[in-house]
């Protein structure tokens, strides 16, 4: 696939690298020469300098060619401006655009071939917003990732010492939950990937991968880790859109939230747009101010600023004077691998969370859903399987039959609106949504090989 992708922030690098690994045919266009410079080399792509949205850059970069666009500079006219340069100069198939902006988000009217053509519209604040509520939601967990519309979800945690499952065989989880299907989609230990066996013995501090429909995650947790209710109070730090837009969702929700921002200009307009949200003004490195606003009984604190170091350090603050959770939002992979469990609970990645996003459009295939997992290591992903026993290699067939690349388990079915978890000898059926743990992502392309349905199918 002929690929152009415009912005080379965390997001544009990180999804180029990915899709470069996967046989694409990527150009990277910035309009800032240091933010390209080496990639080319680096990931085997095609790296120009200039103005995203201009015609000749445009053209230039293969523009008559390419079979997608996606536009994910930092500004939102110029995301909107070069997919209406590719639509109507080069009839580009797909558009997809980064949005950021709630005003244009609230009148997604306009998005439309008749006014500004994207065919897709990607909003990082959204994604990560719904990805920090999961984990506030589930206490515990280090990952939460929806599929089938929310109907399974796939649960990433540590197992702790005291867990009804840890020290025993994986295959005694049916004991202790007879009325409760689930599957264990991975294992890592000392991050080297196990693939689940019966006789699999559940060690402390091994992360555990699990698929299972959404109201049965929280009784099949309690095997792995002791499982708390959701905590009440929150404490965010950053006013920024981010902290905004989870603030106003927590508070929705009936939770008790305090937002830290140091700027008082945003800080008073932010307080004017909250209903119940305590907004404070000041810095969340100040230990005074912690103790003062009782950290020690806050639940969870999550900082969100733009300023990674800023997060990490207050977060570690907020945990050291006693918050029962804390995360921070951390842009660079480097500080991710480095703090997540040894120092703080979650590393929040906006990258990893909007890439996923990204990538169920670009897949090949019915592709439904993508999530990365393991700081982008392995990803989870719902396709639909179509065809019959003759045109598909996975229709009419048990799963022990089927030739999964290596690594690659079938975690859960959703089929007519029910949720299946499957065992060896389940047989998929056409227009199932099959949702697939990959541990290694060089094995994608022969996933979609998989599901692909020979030519001759109609």
């Amino acid at each position: 696939m002929k690929i152009i992708i415009l912005g080379a922030g965390q997001v544009g690098t990180s999804t180029a690298e990915i899709l470069a690994k996967e046989d694409n045919d990527i150009t990277l266009i910035d309009n800032v020469a240091s933010q390209v410079e080496g990639l080319q080399d680096r990931l085997d792509i095609r790296t120009i300098v200039g103005s995203a949205s201009h015609p000749s850059v445009l053209e230039q970069a293969g523009g008559p060619d390419a079979d997608l666009i996606l536009a994910v500079t930092d500004k939102d006219e110029v995301n909107m401006a070069a997919c209406q340069v590719a639509y109507t100069l080069f009839r580009t198939p797909k558009k997809i655009a980064r949005i950021r902006s709630v005003e244009y988000l609230t009148h997604t009217e306009i998005f439309s071939d008749e006014s500004i053509p994207v065919d897709v519209i990607i909003s990082p604040e959204q994604l990560i917003t719904q990805h920090v509520l999961h984990l506030i939601e589930y206490p515990g967990a280090l990952q939460v990732v929806d599929f089938a519309g929310g109907k399974i979800q796939l649960v990433g945690l540590k197992a702790y010492h005291g867990g009804p499952l840890v020290g025993r065989e994986l295959r005694t989880i049916r004991e202790d939950l007879p009325t409760v299907e689930a599957r264990v989609a991975a294992i890592y230990r000392h991050d080297r990937p196990i693939i689940p066996e019966g006789d699999t013995i559940i060690e402390p501090d091994d992360e555990v991968f699990i698929v299972a429909a959404a109201p049965h995650i929280p009784i099949v947790m309690s095997e792995f880790c002791a499982v708390e209710a959701p905590g009440q109070n929150i404490m965010l730090v950053g006013a920024g859109k981010i902290g905004l837009q989870l603030a106003r969702s927590l508070e929705q929700n009936n939770y008790q939230v305090k937002l830290v921002e140091h700027g008082a200009e945003r800080a008073r307009q932010v307080a004017e747009q909250l209903d119940a949200t305590i907004v404070l003004r000041g810095d969340a490195a100040d230990e005074d101010l912690m103790l003062q606003e009782n950290i020690d009984a806050t639940d969870v604190f999550c900082s969100l600023t733009n300023d990674d170091e800023a997060n990490i350090l207050s977060a570690m603050l907020a945990k050291r004077l006693g918050a029962h959770r804390a995360m921070a939002l951390i842009n660079r992979s480097a500080y991710v691998d480095l703090i997540e469990s040894s120092v703080l609970d979650v590393a929040i990645s906006p990258s990893l969370i909007t890439v996923g996003s990204l990538l169920t459009h670009v897949r090949r295939g019915d592709t439904i859903a993508v999530h990365s997992l393991r700081r982008g290591a392995a990803e989870a992903i719902e396709t639909i399987a179509h065809g019959d026993a003759t045109s598909s290699s996975v229709v009419g067939r048990r799963i022990e039959e089927i030739s999964l690349p290596s690594g690659t388990r079938v975690g859960a079915l959703l089929r007519n609106q029910e949720v299946i978890i499957p065992h060896h000898d389940t047989v998929i059926e056409a227009e199932d949504h099959v949702i697939l743990f990959v541990i290694d992502k060089k094995y994608i392309r022969d996933v979609e090989k998989l599901f692909q349905v020979k030519v001759t199918f109609v």
